[in-house]
């Protein structure tokens, strides 16, 4: 697998290159980010692999959904065999299959009993399961990359072992480490999550703490 991603390397200049044109034209309003007509709360990471993230979704839900909020949950379907919109749930009797709309929101929809929809088209998914379901508060699963949404509140997890392992093949963009972009696309996020799961609490590394210095940085285990 290292062999492969070493052939690979050439290719990471190019990979960082779009995704900082990419940032820098949303960030300049060149593109722009569309609101829908409901509070959205973005859950997501900058790496590959597992982070979190769908335990702390399940865990952002649970707590809109006590406090009085009308909240569904919006994905994009990872690994379903199935493309374009697909309404999972109402709110309570799962309607499509694991296979029609991934493992991950068919889980969370069964965890949490609210309204849940998969979409590659996050805007267009939102606006309809908002128009289906009439909420009016939505969790994007996987969403910090996909900014043509507009949100109100971005949260990023991150797994603490990532933070400090800082190997050659794990702190370098893709397709040579597993960055989906850089640290310093920390400063789009509200709040940063460090899962430490079942690990003791470590402190950050110098060389890292410049990437947290700004944030209000969450120190939580989340249990898989």
């Amino acid at each position: 697998m290292k062999f492969v991603k070493l052939l690979l390397a050439p290719f990471v200049l190019s990979y960082g290159i779009i995704i900082s044109i990419r940032n820098l034209f949303f960030d300049k309003s060149v593109f722009k980010s569309e609101k829908v007509n409901a509070k959205v709360i973005s859950v997501g990471n900058i790496n590959v692999g597992g982070s979190g993230k769908t335990p702390l979704v399940i865990y952002v839900i649970n707590l809109l959904k006590n406090s009085g909020y009308k909240v569904g949950v919006l994905s994009r379907g990872y690994g379903r065999k199935s493309s374009g919109y697909k309404l999972v749930s109402k709110g309570e009797d799962i309607l499509t299959s694991v296979e029609e709309c991934g493992d991950e929101i068919y889980h969370t929809g069964l965890e949490c009993k609210v309204p849940a929809a998969v979409s590659e088209n996050r805007v267009k998914g939102a606006k309809r399961l908002i128009e289906e379901t009439s909420i009016n508060t939505i969790v994007l699963d996987d969403a910090f990359q996909h900014r043509w949404i507009g949100r109100d509140v971005d949260l990023v997890v991150i797994d603490q072992s990532f933070v400090n392992n800082q190997s050659f093949f794990t702190h370098n963009l893709l397709p040579l480490g597993d960055l989906r972009e850089g640290f310093r696309s920390l400063k789009r996020a509200d709040a940063i999550i460090l899962n430490r799961k079942f690990l003791e609490k470590e402190e950050i590394k110098s060389e890292m703490k410049n990437c947290f210095d700004e944030k209000k940085s969450l120190h939580l285990i989340i249990k898989l």
